[in-house]
């Protein structure tokens, strides 16, 4: 009797292109409130849920198919991030009894928009060997938090907002073409949208 081992290999494809598309959407949408172009939550909840959230998970779920520590990482937690804001929202307006929209107390969000801040930044130094694009958009991101934060615990005036509107809103437009160059790139077999390469100074 021959006794063979076989081993399969399962290829995934890279799931940063819809996770990108899913931060590009809800930053978009949610921007345009900061910017005060549009009014209220109500209509950014489903795209904090559905694009900030289901579709981040699904390339975190797949990244980690792929063994891909740093992506499974990143992109679980800021799905998981817009689920908490969009609840948050969804307490405020007393979706879940008056009695939570009651005891809303804005600084609680305000610390977690602290932790989000320490965590980007350490990600920040592991996007530097991804790609510069990429980089750039955890600057971004890191910003958004601070002007988040401050602006949460009444800190520095309109500043803080402005800062929060702006990089939002660049992180939107970033991750657009992040999602571009993740799809179109290998669709093509060239460079046909450019994203840096690593800084090479940390990965041996």
């Amino acid at each position: 009797m021959n006794n063979q081992t076989q081993n399969v290999k399962i290829l995934n494809c890279d799931p940063s292109g819809l996770g990108l598309f899913g931060l590009a959407m809800v930053t978009l949408v949610a921007s345009s409130q900061k910017l005060g172009i549009t009014e209220g939550t109500s209509f950014i909840i489903p795209w904090a849920i559905f694009l900030g959230g289901f579709a981040q998970l699904f390339a975190c779920i797949n990244d980690s198919k792929r063994q891909n520590t740093f992506g499974t990482t990143v992109f679980g937690a800021y799905a998981l991030f817009w689920f908490g804001v969009a609840a948050s929202w969804m307490i405020k307006a007393g979706v879940f009894g008056a009695n939570m929209a009651a005891g809303v107390d804005p600084k609680q969000l305000g610390f977690a928009f602290v932790g989000y801040l320490i965590f980007s930044v350490l990600m920040t130094i592991g996007s530097m060997e991804t790609n510069k694009l990429l980089f750039v958009i955890f600057i971004l991101i890191d910003f958004l938090f601070i002007g988040l934060a401050l602006d949460t615990f009444g800190i520095g005036g309109e500043f803080p907002h402005k800062l929060a509107a702006y990089s939002e809103l660049l992180v939107s437009l970033l991750s657009f073409y992040g999602c571009a160059a993740t799809v179109l790139n290998p669709h093509f077999g060239r460079v046909f949208f450019p994203v840096g390469k690593p800084f090479g100074i940390f990965r041996k």
